[in-house]
This record gives C-alpha cells, structure tokens and sequence, in this order.
C-alpha cells in the first residue's frame, strides 16, 4: 500500500492544469482553462478546469472531480493507480508500506539499463566511429546518455547478474517473450537514446542498427511509462529554452535532435517515429512557442510537414515551415559546419497557413477546370476551420494560388457563427441566483455554516435542498463542482450573506403566509395566529434585515 504521509505530499503538490493539460489541451478562458469535454462528444467546450479551486467540471455532462479523479476516470484506473500514474508523470517518488509496489521498480531497472548501455558504447568501436562520422561530439553522447547494446544474450545476463527479475524488465519494455517460451532483448546491436517524461523521468529508449537491419530505428513497445504518442525526443532538455524563447523546433529524428542542440538551437525536440498527434498537441502548447516545423525536403518530409501544419494551424497554433534543401537534413547540414546556413533558415520559413494553401493546391492540375473546382472545395474546406479573423487574412492568398476570385470564398454567416446562447434572465431567475449565492458562500467559507444552519432549514431552499445538505454534511457531487467554477454565482462576504439570509427568508414567509390564508385544512384558532405572527412580527424583522428563526 502507498504511505498516506507520501499520499499527502503528492496531493499538496499536484496542479491539475499541469497534470490534465498532459492527456487534453486546455485553453486560457479568463482565470480558468477550457476545453472540449474528453468524456463525451462536443463541439462547443464545455470542460472548465480551475487553478485556483484546483478542481474541473464539465457543463454538459456533469462529469468532477480534482486532478486524482481526473486520472482515474480518463486512464480507466483505480485510485492507487491514479496516484502511481500522477506520481510518474510528476516525478515524485512514492513511498510504500511492506508489500506495496509500483512503476519506480520499472523506473530503477531502466536507469540500471540506461547505466550499463552506457559503459557499452566505450567499448564499442564501429557505434563510436559511427557517431564521430555524423558529427556528434563526446558531450553530446555523453549529455544525451547515448550508448549501445549489443547481443541479445548480453543483455539477459547483466539482468540477472544484477538480479533485475525478468517481469519488470518486461513490463519496462526491455525484453519480450517468445511464442515458444523465453525471453529476449527487445534492442540488440544498435546505438540507443534513452527517452525522457518532460518532468525528466526515463520511460523507455530508441535504437540505431549499424548492422543494416531492415528496421533502422525501433523505439521501445507501448508500456504503464511510454506512450510515444505523447511523447518527444529531448523535451525534457529543451523545455527551459522553449519557455524562454518561445521558440520550438520540431525534427524528424535522435541526431537532428542532438546536433540541433549541440550547434546552440536547443529548443528542438522530435517525434518518436510517428507524425505529429493531436495528443502531441498539449505538450506543444506549453509555454506557447512558435512552432518550427524542421523538415526533410525529400516527398516524405513534405507530406509530414503538410499534415503537422495542417493539424497545428486549425488547432490556433503560430508556427512555420522550414524544409531542408537538395536532400539534406540538418544533422548533416550542421555536421559540416553550415551551421549560420541553417539558423537563417530557421529564420526564414513560411507561416504555416500559406504552406498549406499552396501545398494543397499544388497537389491539383489546376489547368484542368475538374481538378481546379476539387482544389478550391479543400482550400476552402480548410479556410472554413479556422477563426474567421485569420480565415480572412488568408482568402486572398487562396484565391491568388488558386486563380479564382475571392468572392467565391465568400463563407455564409449561418455557417460559421454560432448561435447564441438564450441569455439568463436573471429577474425571473433572482431567486435561484440569491439561493446558489448563499450554498456556494458557504463552499467556500465553511466557517459560516453554522450562522445559516441555525437559522434555515434546508427543506426551505427547495429544489436547491440536496445541494444545501451536501454541504453541510461535507459531501462532495458534480453539481457542487459546476457551481464552484459558475463565475456568474458570486460569493459573499459575512455581511452581504446577512442581507441575503434576511431577503430570502422575507420571500419564504410571504410565501408561507400565502398558504396558510388558503389552508382549509388548518384550525381558524392556528390560522390566525400565524398569520399575525409572520405580518406583525417575522417580516418587520425580516425587512429591517433582522434575521429571525420561527417554526410554523
């Protein structure tokens, strides 16, 4: 079992922007974040997530809860394996009763891996010269932990030298079983990059063959720690520099990674042998830097840098293209000392919303009319996905590419703006208003539970009567997460509370004494008494803001 002690420690450090914006992308809306709700389909963001509160809710379909909660509900875990899951993605390490367990095992077994991949490369010859050969100093082998590994036996022997069990290094993604029994090494003869957390914690490594094998990169499989969707290659050593420059540079592999970094950009990062992901997309936005797409100029690079500029310009991103010219890559540019060569390129690539439009349009035979008419419908499909502030800083840009008028670009008003949200009408709906006021003062200042307590009951709040209970019993529900983030229900201080206690209950009894004059059922003895009772007495005292406690 986890340690409460540790438990708390984890709770007090835990910021849930920072541990949700890891799964979805959160968007600033005034003092909290939104987004669209990952528990349902959406179109309009709903999910409000608040720093200060340090809880989330969605409006739409009531989902609640802190941080911990989150992570259960989205990973599908228990809440021990909530806190491990939060605990990695944090870099703090848990503590545990006898008999616990949890990923820091895993962890402890790759950096050991990590070590001893190490103290290979040294006495490797070929992977050293391999190295040299692209240009890839000692400090930077030695900065970026690259090493080697070399037959699959090797490996499966320091394990158990090292007593390292089997399953761990399984679960860790090192090894894998085979169909007929045993086990292997999952890398064997290849230069390895081990792979960083963005908090800098070792979730898993890559692998360079220098033996010609087919596959020239392999990266470690899917585990509770790697999930290469998510993740990029030298974030955790570049983010300093991407939140101080606001600059981010996307390659396409290890070495541009490492020779970006060694030649002085060091915001690069890259993807893991896939495209760029929506998934990667809350981890680009931290710090909200330009995004530099560093591409190959070969047909591959090309189409991998149209799709991320497609993604990263319909999701709001600032960014730019920068394909590399006559087949080289920026390993090798740098590598022979075009270094000055490759920063102005940097400074001079194309915003990604003009590379899109003339990279799909170059896809067409604009010649042919039938083609043409193809090429306007994508363009404008595309258009149509952004604001429409840039949508019309760009329809002239297309509509030149392209060699039609812009007129044609001409969206229709219904189509792109939203209808308008019925306002609330708040004199029909003061009541309602005066009632949530009251609860969510008392969410928030606990202390004055007892002054309303005493005096209301909360069968008189009505419908509103389970939200009242709750909180005072304490309880915790979805519809007491909504209010807390419902900026237009204010909080109130003591003396505001008073009045409005006062006001309430005026209303209450001028409602009581309506039913008491309509009452056939009680006595004209009682019935007169209250109704001189509650006009006489209870709401002069009400209205002068004297709050009373009678029972009828």
């Amino acid at each position: 079992m986890i340690d409460n002690n540790s438990v708390e420690q984890l709770k007090n450090s835990i910021d849930i922007v920072d541990i949700i914006s890891n799964y979805i992308e959160l968007k600033k809306a005034g003092a909290n974040f939104k987004a669209n709700c990952p528990f349902h389909q959406e179109k309009t963001p709903s999910f409000v997530v608040s720093p200060t509160k340090q809880i989330y809710h969605c409006f739409s379909c009531g989902v609640g809860g802190d941080a911990i909660k989150f992570v259960q509900e989205y990973e599908k875990l228990n809440y021990p394996e909530a806190l491990e899951k939060i605990a990695s993605l944090m870099n703090f390490s848990l503590r545990y009763t006898k008999g616990g367990g949890d990923n820091s095992e895993a962890r402890r077994l790759l950096e050991q891996v990590q070590q001893w991949y190490v103290k290979n490369l040294d006495q490797n010859q070929k992977a050293m010269e391999y190295l040299k050969k692209r240009g890839i100093t000692q400090q930077s082998i030695e900065y970026f932990g690259i090493g080697y590994v070399g037959a699959s036996h090797e490996l499966m022997n320091f394990l158990s030298t090292n007593m390292l069990p089997i399953p761990k290094a399984q679960e860790a993604g090192v090894v894998a079983q085979r169909d007929r029994g045993g086990f292997y090494a999952r890398l064997t003869e290849r230069i390895t990059f081990p792979i960083y957390s963005p908090s800098g914690a070792i979730v898993g490594f890559g692998g360079r063959t220098i033996t010609n094998h087919p596959a020239k990169y392999i990266n470690s499989p899917q585990t509770k720690l790697f999930n290469k969707s998510r993740l990029l290659y030298g974030y955790s050593k570049a983010k300093d520099y991407i939140y101080r420059n606001k600059r981010l540079i996307v390659c396409e592999g290890y070495l541009d990674v490492i020779m970006f970094h060694q030649a002085g950009f060091k915001e690069a990062v890259a993807t893991l042998g896939t495209a760029l992901t929506t998934e990667h997309l809350p981890l680009l936005r931290k710090g909200e830097p330009h995004i530099i797409l560093a591409y190959d100029g070969d047909k591959a690079g090309v189409a991998a840098a149209l799709k991320a500029s497609t993604m990263l310009s319909e999701s709001g991103f600032d960014g730019s293209v920068v394909l590399f010219p006559d087949g080289q890559d920026p390993a090798d540019m740098i590598a022979t000392g075009k270094t000055q060569e490759v920063a102005n390129l940097l400074r001079s690539g194309q915003a990604l919303i003009p590379f899109v439009i003339e990279m799909m349009a170059k896809s067409y035979d604009l010649a042919n009319p039938r083609e043409k008419e193809v090429a306007f419908r994508s363009l404008k499909s595309y258009l149509n996905k952004l604001s429409p502030i840039i949508r019309e800083a760009y329809v002239a840009h297309a509509s030149t590419v392209l060699g039609v008028s812009p007129a044609l670009f001409d969206f229709e008003v219904s189509s792109r703006v939203a209808k308008k949200k019925p306002k609330i009408d708040f004199e029909s709906n003061r009541d309602d208003i005066a009632q949530l006021s009251i609860i969510k003062t008392l969410l928030e200042k606990r202390e004055l539970i007892t002054k309303v307590s005493s005096v209301i009951e909360p069968s008189m709040f009505g419908k509103y009567t389970p939200l009242l209970e709750s909180v005072i019993r304490g309880e915790e529900n979805s519809q007491l997460s909504a209010l807390m983030l419902d900026e237009s229900i204010k909080s109130m201080e003591e003396e505001e509370l008073s009045l409005a206690l006062a006001s309430f209950l005026f209303k209450y009894y001028s409602a009581e004494l309506k039913k008491i004059t309509t009452d056939s059922s009680m006595s004209l003895k009682k019935k007169s008494f209250l109704i001189r009772k509650i006009k006489m007495d209870i709401l002069p005292r009400l209205k002068r803001g004297e709050l009373v406690v009678f029972k009828i």
